[in-house]
């Protein structure tokens, strides 16, 4: 039997699926995980603060498997892991979906001026004219990151008939390579960011990436607040040499009251609500932890696996 310590709120999706070479252990509270923990072998201890996750993971000495439904891990003692041999499988693509579609919706309520048709309704006002004229319709997008994110936003977006250029290691299919997407952005009408969060990708739009975008342009940041220099963002918003910013991230969450950001009329920010804004995750997580488990038992790759070293 091989010794799981697994989080309840899991629970009713799993139980009833779990082979019988699994031996269940089930806690409600960190005090519970932490009593559990040294005897796992496989463990799921996802908590809504990292601070206890962390605790929970370091106490487990015995964890071959790590689970989790979280896509970013770097709050966890990966150094520790990766000496003790655990692998580890993370929430990557999970949500893609969902934040995939919270793109397009987006950047339609920004073509389309949808904040101020709200806030016309809210008035009872009847306006006489779209507050936003824009079509996405022949637009050129420049996509950083392809991961499972990226390659549901390409998808969606080409449904209305948007020009995507994804940027790839390869070159392949039209896309810019990794060293290329610099001199090209003052080509793009859009520029979506879906990139994890790593020391490359920190601030790998700054105020430098910020002027050589159009005057026009529009910046979508669905990856992590901090792949943006946000200092250098609100200085480009306030002088306009960009048309807006759609950010479901930010830079620290959550946004203090008192921060600029908030007060920038072409600035959204949603709150990372994205990843949020389903009904279908712990289902989808349950789903693939028990094709997981089958892998393990004959031997197999489980996945996606998160690299220790890169933190995604």
């Amino acid at each position: 039997m091989t010794t799981a310590v697994l989080s309840a709120m899991i629970r009713p999706l799993v139980e009833p699926r779990l082979p019988d070479w699994v031996e269940p252990h089930w806690f409600m509270s960190k005090e519970e995980a932490l009593e559990l923990a040294p005897r796992a072998e496989i463990g799921w201890f996802d908590f809504a603060q990292h601070a206890p996750m962390a605790e929970v993971v370091t106490a487990a000495t015995n964890l071959k498997w790590l689970n989790s439904i979280y896509a970013g891990l770097d709050f966890l003692p990966l150094d520790l892991l990766a000496e003790r041999g655990t692998v580890v499988t993370n929430g990557a693509g999970i949500n893609a979906l969902t934040i995939a579609e919270y793109v397009v919706l987006l950047m339609l309520a920004h073509a389309k001026g949808y904040a101020e048709v709200v806030r016309a309704m809210d008035r009872h006002e009847w306006l006489l004219d779209s507050p936003g004229k824009r079509e996405l319709a022949g637009e050129r997008v420049l996509l950083l990151g392809m991961g499972a994110i990226g390659g549901l936003v390409k998808t969606r977006l080409e449904g209305f008939d948007m020009e995507v250029v994804p940027v790839r290691r390869s070159g392949a299919d039209g896309a810019l390579r990794p060293g290329e997407w610099r001199a090209r952005l003052g080509e793009f009408d859009w520029v979506v960011l879906a990139v994890p969060s790593t020391p490359e990708t920190r601030h790998m739009i700054g105020a430098e990436e910020l002027a050589a975008m159009k005057s026009s342009a529009v910046l979508v940041n669905i990856a992590r607040g901090d792949v943006v220099d946000q200092s250098a963002l609100i200085e480009a918003l306030r002088s306009k040499s960009i048309e807006g910013a759609l950010l479901d991230v930010t830079d620290p969450e959550p946004l203090p009251e008192d921060h600029p950001l908030w007060t920038l009329e072409n600035a959204q920010i949603t709150m990372h609500l994205s990843g949020r804004a389903q009904t279908k995750m712990f289902q989808r997580s349950a789903d693939r932890f028990i094709a997981n488990l089958e892998r393990w038992k004959r031997g197999e790759p489980v996945e996606p696996r998160l690299d220790l070293e890169l933190g995604y």
